[in-house]
This record gives C-alpha cells, sequence and structure tokens, in this order.
C-alpha cells in the first residue's frame, strides 16, 4: 500500500486527487495540507510514501516547503505537481529534489503512473513536458527567461510577482530582508525589470499566475 500525502492549496484539487487515489488498491491517502506550511507540520507525524505537493501555493510555496523536507529527511519521495507548465517550475522543482513533475492538465491515469514511479524512486516528469524540456536541451531555443533564476531567486520572484512585500517574503521563506533585498536586486538585473510591476507582468505573459476572476493554480 502506497501511503500518500496531498498538498494543494485548492480543496476541490485535494478531493478529486483523494477520490482518484483510493480508487485503487495500492494507494490510499494518510494526509493532507492546504499549504507549505502545513505539509511542514504534518510531514513528520505522518510520513507518507509519496508527497504530492502543489508548487504555486499562497504563503511559503511547494518549492520551499520542498527545500526543507529533504533537509529533515533525505529519502522524503515528492512529486511537484503544478497547473503551470513553463519549464523552469520542472527545472527548479526537480533540482529542489523532487523525483517526478506532473502537470493538473494531464489524465488522470498520469497521476497514478506517477506516484507509483515515485514511490519506486523512478524520475517521472508529465510526458509533453519532458519533451518540451528535451526540445530545449537540444536546439537550445524557446527557453524561459525564468531560467536565468537560481532557484531562490525564482521562488522570491513568484511572491514578488504577486505583490507580497520584502518583509513578508522575508518571514515565509526564514530569510532576513537584507537578503530578500539582494535577491531581489538579482531578479530585476536578470528579468531587465524596473520595478515589482514589471515583475509581475513577466510572470502574467509567463502564465505563472493568473489575473483576477481566472482560474487558480
Amino acid at each position: 500500500m502506497i501511503r500518500v500525502m496531498i498538498v494543494d492549496d485548492h480543496a476541490m484539487v485535494r478531493v478529486g486527487f483523494r477520490l482518484l487515489l483510493q480508487s485503487v488498491q495500492d494507494m490510499e491517502v494518510v494526509a493532507e495540507a492546504d499549504s507549505g506550511a502545513e505539509a511542514l507540520r504534518l510531514y513528520d507525524a505522518v510520513r507518507p510514501d509519496v508527497l504530492i505537493m502543489d508548487v504555486a501555493m499562497g504563503g511559503a510555496s511547494g518549492l520551499d516547503a520542498t527545500h526543507r523536507i529533504l533537509a529533515r529527511d533525505p529519502q522524503a519521495r515528492v512529486l511537484g505537481l503544478s497547473a503551470h507548465e513553463d519549464s523552469s517550475f520542472v527545472r527548479h522543482m526537480m533540482k529542489a529534489g523532487a523525483l517526478g513533475y506532473l502537470s493538473k492538465r494531464s489524465a488522470p491515469e498520469s497521476l497514478l503512473d506517477a506516484v507509483r514511479a515515485v514511490h519506486a524512486r523512478r524520475p517521472w516528469i508529465d510526458p509533453l513536458l519532458a519533451q518540451q524540456l528535451a526540445l530545449q536541451s537540444v536546439c537550445g531555443t524557446g527557453d524561459s527567461p525564468l531560467s536565468r533564476l537560481s532557484e531562490r531567486e525564482f521562488e522570491v520572484f513568484l511572491h514578488l510577482a504577486r505583490g507580497l512585500s520584502v518583509n513578508r517574503i522575508a518571514e515565509l521563506l526564514s530569510l532576513s530582508p537584507r537578503t530578500v533585498g539582494t535577491h531581489l536586486y538579482n531578479v530585476k538585473h536578470k528579468l531587465e525589470a524596473g520595478n515589482q510591476a514589471e515583475l509581475t507582468l513577466i510572470a502574467i505573459r509567463q502564465r505563472l499566475i493568473e489575473l483576477p476572476g481566472a482560474g487558480g493554480g
């Protein structure tokens, strides 16, 4: 039996995934969390076989939670999950230590395949995203400008694009405001952005955040 923990800030996503996972004989959902912070609190008590982690959540992101969980437990098996299909998400999540990455737009069977692969410690990437990464690697074209960012810069960028202040980001990521300010400077320089509004525009163009009234992810 594969014991699974689901981390996603959308209740309907958690319900749908739970029903799907519990419809097969070899899986059970042992815990759910609606934020990276809650995932950190629950993980040690539950110790799931596979942790399905939404990458882009409000507050502490799935990327940050993955970093921290793997620092505590290097044997943790994390499957990244997101509606965002930008290759930068895949790269940063895999660098953080995730064993797999799944798009929320994938077929239901893909979730089951991904969980089984990650449980067996086999890397698993959504086929369409894997093809995109392969083409970029071979051709050297179509790469996102966000690939210039380090993992921490990428995370700071996401929070900035959502309108969070430097002090709030520092609190969420357990960093000093000065350190976040340094990351902000580097992000603006690498993305050639003059201010926070331009960072938000870049995030919208890259489909990393939704316009007001659009669906979440």
